[in-house]
């Protein structure tokens, strides 16, 4: 089957058979036993495991998988059913493990769908999720698609590679680049730090988009036991918390939170 997916050494199409994808030129990928394929090469791989671990994936697919960012979720898919054309190529730029993947592809009644992510552990479960789509191990700043080959780009919560969506979006094709609220998760930062700050809430133009809005998307969660653990795994802060802070939020039975996204709707010039 024809692929939207090009290789990443000459650029040229790839064709998805049934155990491997293959270009013209003989570049071949084998597919993963889950479905994937790894088209991240080795000099642009700058670590040996790249991206999230195991661990914070598999927290991550516990924790959007009980419908805690539901309201998020269906958000984008209102959205994408208004942006993405029938027929259209749809990219999930750092699709993670695939929960917005999904419900990407049940909106839009199975799309050509593809979703790249740097972390393996991460697309092995969202090949997993969805397996009509197509998700590959790769770099978002080398994206492996070719011009102007998707209608609607996703981002949410990964690196901004505005140059590689600029490349691969259409002209009028839609962007929808999802960040933090001000007081995203503000009752967990309190818990894990002394002196939390708000996240900074910006409007940003970038150039060869047009702006169209910036839609707001807020729900309050109780979140106990496994899953308040799950939550703090599968964000930053499980990185950066001092040692004190983890162990007063390992002392909670459960907490009230606040989660606020802003999906920043986009147009290709």
């Amino acid at each position: 089957m024809n692929s939207l997916f090009v290789c990443p050494h000459c650029g040229g199409p790839l064709e998805r058979g049934e155990r491997a994808y293959a270009c013209p030129r003989g570049h071949s990928f084998d597919i993963a036993r889950e479905g994937y394929v790894h088209l991240l090469p080795a000099n642009r791989k700058h670590a040996k495991n790249p991206g999230d671990d195991r661990g914070m994936a598999a927290a991550r697919s516990r924790f959007l998988s009980k419908g805690y960012y539901a309201p998020l979720r269906d958000a984008l898919c209102g959205l994408a059913g208004a942006c993405a054309g029938p027929g259209e190529g749809v990219l999930d730029s750092g699709c993670g493990e695939g929960y917005y993947t999904a419900g990407l592809w049940e909106a839009l009644e199975r799309p050509r769908l593809a979703g790249v992510d740097l972390s393996r552990p991460s697309v092995r479960l969202a090949a997993r999720r969805v397996p009509g789509a197509e998700f590959a191990v790769a770099s978002v700043y080398h994206l492996p698609l070719a011009d102007a080959s998707a209608g609607l780009v996703l981002n949410c919560f990964s690196p901004l590679a505005l140059e590689e969506f600029r490349r691969v979006l259409r002209p009028g094709g839609a962007f929808l680049y999802v960040v933090p609220g001000a007081g995203h998760l503000w009752e967990l930062k309190q818990v894990l730090y002394d002196s939390p700050y708000p996240n900074k809430e910006e409007n940003i133009p970038y150039e060869g988009f047009s702006y169209e809005r910036v839609v707001p998307v807020e729900t309050v969660m109780d979140v106990a036991g496994e899953d308040l653990r799950d939550l703090f795994q599968m964000t930053p802060y499980y990185w950066k918390t001092p040692k004190a802070g983890a162990e007063r939020l390992a002392a909670l039975d459960g907490l009230r939170v606040r989660a606020e996204f802003r999906i920043h709707v986009f147009r290709k010039a």
